[in-house]
This record gives C-alpha cells, sequence and structure tokens, in this order.
C-alpha cells in the first residue's frame, strides 16, 4: 500500500512536495484549486514540479477541481466548468498522474427542483470525461460524496454509474460515507459492493454529522473494521491522509495509527 497526503492549495507546490517528502509519504495527491494550483499555474511550472517530484522520489495522484459546477443548469457556468476540468486532467495527464479523482457534480441552487435534469446533466459531464480520460491513458477514481451533494452519495446511485461506465474506479473516502442517516452502514457497504472497483481511497475521521477532516481515531468511524474489509477483497493501492490540519505531524500519526489497524488485519 502506498500512502499519501494532500497539498493545501493556497500553499505553492514544490513547498508541499518538500514537506510531503520528509514526512516521508510516497506519493503527492495534488488537489487542482486555486490559487496556488490552478492548471495554468501548474502548467507554467510543470518542470519545477515534476523535477521537485523526481528528487524526492515521489509519486502523483492529481484531485481534479472541486470548486466547480459542471451540471448547472445555466450553460455557461457548465461550459466554464468543463473547460476547467478538461484543462485540468490534461495538465494531470502531462504531470505524469495515471489517476485523477473526481467530484460527482453537485445538485445546487434550483437544481434542487428539478433534480432528475441535473442529474442527467452530470451523467452527460462523466461520460465525456470518462471519454478524455481514455484518450490520455488516465484512470478517473469517482468519489462518493457527502449527502449535501445531491448525487454519486449512495451505493445503489454509485452501482449505476459504475455499471454505465466500466473504466471508472471508485476513490472510497472514509468521511463522506460516515455522514447522514445511514452514514454507519454506507462505508460498508461500499466496500462489500465495490471492493473490485476501489482505486484510490481517502481516510479522515468525523463525528457524522460534518466534513471534518479529523486525525484517525478522533472521531467515530471503525477504522478497525475498514482495514479488515480492505484486506479481505485484496486492496493494495493508493491511500491518502485527507487530514487538514496546521499541525502536519497529525498526518503522520494518522498513517502510524492506519499502519497499525492494517498489520493487525493481515
Amino acid at each position: 500500500m502506498r500512502y499519501g497526503a494532500m497539498n493545501f492549495p493556497v500553499l505553492p507546490v514544490v513547498e508541499e512536495i518538500k514537506t510531503f517528502n520528509e514526512l516521508g509519504f510516497d506519493y503527492l495527491e495534488l488537489t487542482m484549486d486555486p490559487p496556488e494550483a490552478h492548471y495554468s499555474i501548474l502548467s507554467e511550472h510543470r518542470s519545477v514540479l515534476i523535477e521537485a517530484l523526481e528528487n524526492s522520489a515521489m509519486g502523483i495522484v492529481c484531485h481534479l477541481p472541486t470548486f466547480v459546477y459542471a451540471a448547472d443548469l445555466t450553460d455557461s457556468i457548465r461550459r466554464a466548468s468543463m473547460t476547467e476540468m478538461q484543462r485540468s486532467l490534461a495538465v494531470a495527464a502531462d504531470l505524469g498522474a495515471d489517476k485523477v479523482v473526481l467530484h460527482p457534480p453537485m445538485i445546487s441552487g434550483m437544481g434542487a427542483y428539478v433534480a432528475d435534469r441535473v442529474r442527467a446533466l452530470a451523467i452527460e459531464f462523466i461520460a465525456d470525461m470518462v471519454e478524455i480520460s481514455t484518450a490520455t491513458g488516465v484512470t478517473i477514481c469517482l468519489e462518493n460524496m457527502m449527502p449535501r451533494n445531491g448525487f454519486g452519495v449512495e451505493p445503489a446511485e454509485l452501482e449505476m454509474l459504475f455499471w454505465r461506465f466500466p473504466t471508472l474506479q471508485l476513490t472510497l473516502d472514509t468521511g463522506h460515507a460516515n455522514l447522514g442517516e445511514n452514514g454507519s452502514t454506507r462505508l460498508g457497504e461500499l466496500v462489500e459492493r465495490f471492493g473490485e472497483r476501489i482505486g484510490h481511497v481517502h481516510l479522515s475521521d468525523n463525528r457524522g454529522r460534518h466534513d471534518e477532516h479529523l486525525p484517525l481515531g478522533f472521531g467515530n468511524i471503525d477504522f478497525r473494521r475498514l482495514a479488515e474489509e480492505l484486506h479481505t477483497v485484496g486492496y493494495e493501492g493508493t491511500l491518502t491522509f485527507e487530514v487538514f490540519d496546521e499541525d502536519r505531524r497529525l498526518l503522520v500519526e494518522s498513517r502510524r495509527y492506519w499502519r497499525q489497524l492494517f498489520d493487525i488485519s493481515t
């Protein structure tokens, strides 16, 4: 299993690479959001970033932009979001990423009143992204979302997407899965249903109400059970600690906590 950490996009990416290398992580999960990690800035500093990764012997997984509206009811907003995603995917491929994390589009604004229409737009967007990713040789790992996203949350809906798009893999996000009324069972159901389709994992803890990105063991997620389940399905891929705290040592503590649980499960 390879362990990574995610940059804070208000900090220069090269500094983040240095920090995570010093903390002993195997790869950077590059979240491609402004101000410091927009695709235009990454493209401009491509050679410097690649050199920093090579000198650190670190790999890269890219997380496509978060704050876009790819299924918005307004055509111009939707088109602008698609442009951002397409160009980000191209830069991710150019940086050497072989997988990218993609959020299913959110149902927002007046879309709540015409949810079926927004879902159709979201599926159209995913189809376009899958087609582009196939051409670039990059695998899309679709992330299960938190309930307020309105789409891509429950296992049944995700199963439809994975059936429709056979090349999609799952980014299993523990924090998102733990939220809402079904949080106590959703995480286990995701592993059970999609064990063979898991291509990436995000680990963070919370208390079931908000996506707090706490260190492992600080919330109520049963990581011991998750470690056993991932071992059972044979998952040995990339695992990013999405612990968002100024004290980066908590990333190391979360990694240690997980390794102990995973070693016990094996």
